[in-house]
């Protein structure tokens, strides 16, 4: 790649956009959590015990519901889910996650929008992944325009 100045400009700006992502209040809040729930005692306990019924878990799905253990292991699994889930460390770790990717998602539909309507950008929210404008491929599903165009030529 050639350096121009045009690239080096929209490194420097890349940079600025970085330093401000890392520098916002919801990255900090998503670090407080995350360092709150690497200090939390019993939310690691809880972290731990989820990871041991994981492994059983795991090996039973491999043989599905004719393995011998599969209803106990089944109910453990849930059962230690719900139990690291509803710790409130972990609860407010999980949320600031899911803000920060919320974030990112945001941030990159518009920097994919700022270039051109037809990027597709998977963001994993429904929200904003309905929002395409030429199309899933999946005749509609999501209600993108593009489907609603694609049934009314078929009809």
């Amino acid at each position: 790649m050639i350096a121009t100045l045009e690239n080096v400009s929209l490194l420097d700006e890349t940079d600025e956009l970085a330093s401000m992502l890392i520098h916002s209040e919801i990255f900090a809040y998503y670090l407080a959590c995350r360092d709150a729930a690497d200090k939390d005692g019993t939310a690691q306990k809880l972290i731990r015990q989820f990871l041991k019924i994981k492994e059983k878990y795991d090996e039973v799905q491999r043989f599905g519901r004719y393995h011998p253990d599969y209803k106990p292991v089944i109910r453990q699994m849930m059962d230690a889910k719900r139990d690291m889930d509803l710790h409130p460390t972990i609860a407010a770790y999980k949320q600031a996650e899911k803000e920060v990717s919320d974030l990112l998602g945001a941030v990159s539909l518009r920097l994919a929008r700022a270039v051109s309507e037809s990027i597709k950008v998977p963001t994993g929210d429904p929200f904003f992944d309905r929002s395409c404008s030429t199309g899933c491929g999946g005749g509609g599903q999501c209600r993108c325009r593009s489907g609603v165009r694609n049934r009314q030529k078929k009809n």
